[in-house]
């Protein structure tokens, strides 16, 4: 079984910068892409940024600039710096991770969720 757990979130006044990490752990044999999602109140949950494997970062076009993804994989963990908060930035950040892993001596790819961590900006 593999899990990710996300740690980092909090309260921040706007104008402010925040670090969102996640971790995987469990019988891990390899992550591919790793992500960050949120979703605000009242609103479907949107893509924040990816990561490949290699390292190649995409990040939804009003984010960029401000928002910045990582990953280390000697600690099977992404990031997420967030620099120039907004109040509209208050959600639920999610990570998420294709992560291949051993079940019944076959390999497969499970898509994993964290359990979200609560970002709020405000004054």
């Amino acid at each position: 079984q593999v899990q990710l757990v996300e740690s980092g979130g909090g309260l921040v006044q706007p104008g402010g910068s925040l670090s969102l990490s996640c971790a995987a752990s469990g019988n891990i044999f390899s992550i591919d892409r790793m992500g960050w999602s949120r979703q605000a109140p009242g609103k479907q949950r949107e893509l924040v940024a990816t990561v490949s494997r290699g390292g190649r970062a995409n990040y939804a076009d009003s984010l960029k600039g401000r928002f910045t993804i990582s990953r280390d994989d000697a600690k099977n963990t992404v990031y997420l710096q967030m620099n120039s908060l907004k109040p509209e930035d208050t959600a639920v950040y999610f990570c998420n991770a294709q992560i291949l892993t051993i079940m019944d001596h076959v390999p497969r790819y499970l898509e994993v969720w964290g359990q979200g961590t609560l970002v709020t900006v405000s004054s």
